[in-house]
């Protein structure tokens, strides 16, 4: 071997090395890693980030520091749960959760008082740290009538017709055939949370029909006020950031942090 050729394959060597080291880092998540805990987060969110915007994300309906809402006029809904906020996942848990296999599969811990196995979501909030930080990261998290989140369930978002009638009266929430339309006010919030929850997290992915239809609402649908503080206060307690509100909100000069 010449000189030459050795030093080609040093050079490769230590190049191969090189992205064995770095690639676990480039690859690493960039979600939630400090709170594994949904009770927890969900008294952050009441607490520390909604205290003075206590507006819910579908319905635009008022609650107070006890869960308490303020139906809006007009409001009608097929289901109960309507007296009180519920936390939605916007990237519904179960769409994620089926990643881990705790909750497709089971585990050895799960098993109940009578010996039972079980799995699904319950067992993977038991078993998989990992699944507890997803579950729990509040960028993902926001306030919804209880009877909207129990309708919705973990239905992807489309658009319908513009003739298909509400599910709620006077709410604009569309829910049917397994899927949901929300009202356009809230359509931003959600493409620009989906596109975060994607990004922050390597074993989430969108189908490339939702991908698209969230990158179209993003553009569509402008940036809010709220959404950046929001994101400055969650980053505050969760510690990690949200790059797509981030980068949006400072290049229109609304990033409060």
């Amino acid at each position: 071997m010449t000189k030459r050729k050795k030093i080609i394959l040093i050079c490769l060597i230590l190049l191969i090395i090189a992205i064995l080291l770095i690639s676990p880092a480039l690859m690493a998540d960039s979600g939630n890693t400090t709170n594994d805990s949904f009770t927890q987060a969900k008294k952050y969110l009441e607490r520390d980030i909604y205290h003075d915007h206590r507006t819910t994300i579908y319905c635009g309906a008022e609650f107070n520091a006890d869960k308490s809402i303020k139906l809006p006029a007009g409001f009608t809904s097929p289901r109960y749960r309507s007296k009180k906020i519920e936390w939605e996942h916007v990237v519904p848990a179960e769409n994620f959760g089926r990643t881990f296999a705790e909750w497709r599969d089971g585990h050895p811990s799960c098993v109940d008082k009578k010996g039972k196995p079980f799995k699904g979501r319950k067992c993977a909030e038991l078993a998989s740290r990992d699944y507890r930080l997803m579950q729990a990261d509040m960028y993902n998290l926001y306030p919804a009538i209880g009877s909207v989140n129990a309708l919705r369930q973990n239905y992807n978002f489309t658009q319908f017709q513009s003739d298909t009638p509400s599910s709620f009266g006077s709410c604009l929430m569309k829910i049917q055939d397994r899927k949901a339309e929300p009202p356009e006010s809230a359509r931003g919030i959600i493409a620009r949370t989906y596109l975060y929850f994607e990004g922050a997290y390597r074993r989430y992915r969108m189908s490339d029909a939702q991908r698209k239809l969230m990158q179209a609402w993003d553009k569509t649908y402008p940036l809010q006020d709220w959404e950046c503080e929001r994101a400055c206060r969650i980053q505050q307690i969760q510690k990690n950031t949200n790059k797509v509100l981030k980068d949006k909100c400072q290049a229109k000069g609304l990033w409060p942090c």
